[in-house]
């Protein structure tokens, strides 16, 4: 199985996007400071996932969460949430 996952920081309240075959491996790197990308704005909390059955869905997926029409979409789903 295959996740797009959304961790928002509880530091600076800004949002991460990535994706996995190992969800809970991940969010393990990333709480232990192991993801450049996140280790300065720990703590982060997982508040998305989405699941796949393969990885270039998956990819896919994710390239279009980080994109401007994804990042639209993305703050309508998590409106409640952040």
């Amino acid at each position: 199985m295959w996740n797009v996952y959304i961790l928002l920081s509880l530091k600076d309240k800004k949002t991460y996007t990535g994706s996995t075959n190992d969800l809970d491996r991940r969010i393990s790197d990333h709480s232990c400071g192991y993801v450049q990308a996140t280790k300065n704005r720990l703590p982060m909390k997982l508040i998305y996932t989405e699941d796949f059955t393969n990885e270039m869905d998956t990819r896919k997926k994710e390239k279009y969460y980080k994109s401007c029409a994804g990042r639209k979409k993305l703050k309508i789903i998590l409106k409640d949430i952040i």
